[in-house]
């Protein structure tokens, strides 16, 4: 008799990739992240985020000459997020144009009602812009309506852009900001100093102010290369007609040092931490 064949094993289907081989931690955290994006997709759409104000001063007369909106996320489960929590998370999606746009509206909404002081001079918003609203052309439609809905003067706007997302800037994304400032808004260079920048950059671009990066100022006055470079870019900012704004001042030193070499304006928790809207209109009236 011919001995009867044993079949063969079928072949070891190999793991899914991406599967198997990630650990429960790995598992856990993406399940996370997947709650956190449909948490924050179902705040996005019950209007359930909300903005911040740090005051932002003169630094020789400490008059408010404006506020940096922030937004925040009041949170079910983690309580009141920061942007750095859940705003890299919207930047993986398509949610990041959404919030632009809703920071945008809410802030001109604002920053309308806020009351002038008694030399008439109207404080300034400052919203913070994501790179994609640049690159894939909604910035200035977003612009435009909110000002439009809120009837805030676009001398009282301003847009701050990182250095990073200007590292690529093309001819649309310069037409697009041309335009912007073409409507009397402002445009500053926030994070100024974080490394990515040239100042060949303050050229090219239609700004009306330049952000000193917190990282520059926290070691000032003691730091000497750190104050050779701050004094170095507040000549550079006020020779091609810049406002220099400090970020993160925490010290009277680093105050009455950057008011003496000439920084025009400040920010930082030795005049305010971010205030509610509430808050900061009390400050205002004050």
């Amino acid at each position: 008799m011919t001995p009867t064949a044993t079949p063969a094993e079928p072949p070891t289907r190999p793991p899914r990739a991406g599967r198997a081989r990630r650990s429960p931690e790995a598992r856990a955290e993406a399940a996370e992240q997947r709650r956190m994006e449909h948490d924050l997709r179902h705040a996005v759409a019950q209007d359930a985020l909300v903005l911040l104000y740090q005051p932002i001063r003169a630094l020789r007369s400490e008059t408010i000459t404006g506020a940096e909106a922030l937004i925040r996320w009041p949170h079910r489960r983690r309580g009141l997020l920061s942007a750095a929590a859940f705003l890299p998370l919207a930047e993986r999606s398509d949610l990041i144009t959404e919030i632009g746009g809703w920071t945008l509206a809410h802030a001109c909404r604002e920053a309308a009602n806020w009351p002038a002081p008694a030399d008439g001079f109207a404080p300034v918003v400052s919203v913070n812009i994501a790179a994609r609203q640049l690159h894939n052309g909604a910035l200035l439609a977003q612009v435009a309506t909110a000002l439009d809905a809120s009837a805030l003067p676009p001398e009282r706007l301003q847009l701050e852009l990182s250095e990073a997302m200007l590292l690529d800037v093309d001819s649309d994304m310069l037409l697009s900001l041309s335009a912007i400032a073409d409507l009397g808004v402002g445009l500053a260079l926030d994070y100024f100093g974080a490394g990515y920048a040239s100042l060949a950059m303050l050229k090219r671009l239609p700004l009306t102010a330049l952000k000193l990066d917190r990282a520059l100022i926290r070691d000032l006055p003691d730091q000497p290369e750190d104050a050779a470079i701050a004094r170095a870019v507040i000549d550079t900012g006020h020779a091609i007609g810049l406002v220099v704004v400090a970020e993160g001042i925490e010290t009277e030193r680093q105050r009455d040092y950057l008011a003496a070499i000439g920084c025009d304006e400040g920010q930082g928790h030795l005049f305010a931490q971010p205030l509610t809207p509430a808050q900061l209109m009390r400050l205002l009236r004050s």
